[in-house]
């Protein structure tokens, strides 16, 4: 479960760096960016065997995977430290469409394997894109820090895109919920589901409309602090969301 989650955390932060104004952000963001997936994909290519078991890909391919992603990243980094920033966005495309091919791929097995149609794989893609915005929304606070008189607008593009991602989750978990509900019973797995829903949806939803609230005044340091917490609660929605998988075979 450990390589899977990964490839959802590069392919939702990837995939943010194709849905926010780059031009409005300095270079050196992007260049921490790109070693941030550099060592996420080091990771992938390390524990290629489990999830080749979960995607149907074998440990080769998703080792290399991992290996291509790991170069992308790394000439991506050196590329925006020299202020190229066109090719360094082209590698960072690259690694997102490398990763989202391998979550569809893990998406379809899933589906295949459940029987439970297009939801494993709208599941992952929703879970993406969520852990991805929560991650890159608050490293992008952060980044104010280094480059205080950076225009706000990029920050709260991400968090609005960060709100639509939560909307998607919530209305891909409900139908899972709606279709595989009955499958809930005992304390335990009603405990993961309360936890999944509160700590992964419910909260993120709350804390996107606090975020959009506070950078109407322009408090980069506050929306960051909330934003923290918005990638905290998701981490622990998700990882409840892996122990209900993993004991009804169901993405919730």
């Amino acid at each position: 479960m450990l390589a899977l989650f990964v490839m959802q955390l590069i392919a939702g932060i990837s995939l943010m760096w194709s849905l926010m104004p780059r031009r409005q952000v300095t270079s050196g963001f992007f260049r921490i960016q790109m070693l941030l997936v550099l060592g996420l994909s080091v990771l992938v290519a390390l524990v290629a065997g489990k999830f080749g078991q979960q995607s149907g890909l074998s440990e080769t391919a998703l080792t290399g995977i991992g290996i291509v992603m790991a170069t992308l990243a790394f000439v991506g980094s050196v590329l925006w430290t020299l202020e190229r920033r066109v090719p360094g966005a082209i590698c960072g495309f690259a690694v997102n469409w490398i990763a989202m091919g391998a979550l569809v791929q893990a998406g379809w097995h899933g589906s295949e394997a459940t029987s439970g149609g297009v939801l494993p794989l709208a599941s992952l893609l929703a879970t993406a894109a969520v852990l991805g915005g929560t991650v890159t929304g608050m490293l992008l606070g952060h980044w104010y820090l280094t480059a205080p008189t950076m225009s706000i607008a990029p920050l709260s593009t991400l968090t609005r895109v960060l709100l639509v991602a939560v909307i998607v989750r919530l209305i891909v978990s409900g139908l899972c919920w709606w279709t595989g509900g009955d499958a809930i019973h005992g304390s335990l797995l009603w405990s993961w589901f309360a936890l999944r829903w509160i700590a992964g949806i419910l909260s993120p939803l709350v804390l996107c409309g606090m975020t959009l609230r506070i950078l109407r005044y322009r408090n980069t340091q506050a929306a960051t602090g909330v934003l923290f917490a918005a990638v905290i609660l998701s981490f622990i929605g998700e990882m409840s969301a892996t122990l209900l998988l993993s004991e009804l075979h169901r993405p919730f």
